[in-house]
């Protein structure tokens, strides 16, 4: 019996083809087969091979990549052929954006996620010994094989990536970075994650903080790397929405001060005849210390509400908002700016180069 045959009482016609050829114990129970001819097709020699502790190959040969792919998905589940397959073709959303999926059991992780993604700097799926998949804490679930369980307290929202549940960005960033020694190595993942706008720096330094990487010296560096490259890209884009939507050009990178009194804070943007000010909001949790988090916070608003107080409209742009909706932010802008006329005339204040 090969997995050509097909299997009684139940047919595979529902089934894609690498799920016709990796199945648990419980699906080929399913189909009639006993656990002693299972034991039989798996002698040496036989046409069947035990891949995992329940997970089985209906083929002699070593598996693909999506076999192994498929194979630790069904090990972290024990899914049955009535529960959720990882099998689904991808429907990426009108934006592009991978869309996220129900909430699954256990989704990939780690490097074999990231290449899923496309990743350029991971390495091929056929070359990664360990697979790595995300659980619920509580699991009664062992690493075996190529399946190495990773847990978390609480699953994040799936995304589905050819057909498969896979841990977001971020996460799967935190996961590899947990199983890697080497800074270069580090740093080229954290850059590329941010250069090709899978995510921002901001998220991934939440997921390092949360797994406890940001004591380890060369993650560290990596994350200052990282943060360097994500405000560069969305200065960019910043200059990059004032030119293409005809906003008046600001005085950039400047620090305003009273005459003769102290500083009032630096600025990414500055309209003086509006009296607008604009600040690239890059908070991102630092090196795992709350405090210091809280510091950088009241920093911000402090400097918000004295400028207010002196008839300065400060606008807080996110790195995200620029990448993710260019124009509404633009409009924003444009907004603030054409509703001075309407205000009071600030205060007089300095504007010195930063």
């Amino acid at each position: 019996m090969t997995h050509d045959t097909p299997l009684s009482p139940r047919p595979l016609r529902h089934l894609t083809e690498v799920q016709r050829r990796v199945l648990t114990t419980a699906q080929l129970r399913a189909h009639g087969v006993t656990a002693a001819e299972t034991t039989e097709h798996c002698r040496p020699g036989g046409p069947w091979q035990q891949f995992l502790p329940g997970v089985y190959l209906l083929h002699p040969g070593p598996p693909t990549s999506e076999e192994r792919l498929h194979a630790v998905l069904l090990y972290a589940t024990r899914s049955s052929l009535e529960g959720p397959s990882p099998g689904v073709p991808s429907q990426p959303g009108s934006d592009g954006a991978r869309p996220p999926v129900r909430q699954a059991d256990a989704m990939i992780t780690g490097l074999a996620a990231l290449t899923l993604y496309g990743f350029c700097c991971t390495p091929p799926l056929t070359s990664l010994e360990k697979i790595d998949v995300l659980v619920p804490r509580l699991r009664r679930l062992r690493s075996a094989g190529c399946a190495r369980v990773v847990r978390t307290p609480v699953l994040p929202g799936a995304r589905l990536v050819t057909g498969l549940p896979v841990a977001p960005v971020p996460r799967a960033v935190a996961d590899a970075v947990a199983q890697l020694a080497d800074a270069g190595t580090v740093r080229r993942l954290l850059t590329e994650a941010v250069r090709v706008s899978h995510c921002e720096p901001a998220a991934i330094v939440r997921e390092l903080k949360q797994a406890k990487l940001l004591s380890r010296p060369h993650v560290v560096d990596a994350v200052d790397s990282l943060l360097a490259e994500g405000r560069a890209m969305a200065e960019e884009r910043l200059y990059r929405m004032v030119r293409e939507y005809g906003l008046p050009n600001p005085v950039w990178n400047v620090d305003l001060r009273l005459p003769g009194g102290p500083c009032l804070g630096g600025l990414d943007a500055y309209w003086p005849e509006q009296a607008v000010a604009l600040e690239l909001d890059t908070r991102a949790p630092r090196h795992g210390v709350q405090q210091e988090d809280d510091a950088v916070w009241s920093g911000y608003a402090r400097k918000r509400e004295h400028l207010e107080r002196l008839g300065i409209t400060v606008v807080h742009i996110t790195p995200k908002k620029l990448r993710e909706g260019l124009e509404q932010q633009a409009t924003v802008v444009r907004t603030a700016l054409m509703a001075s006329a309407d205000r009071e005339p600030a205060a007089y204040v300095v504007v010195l180069p930063r």
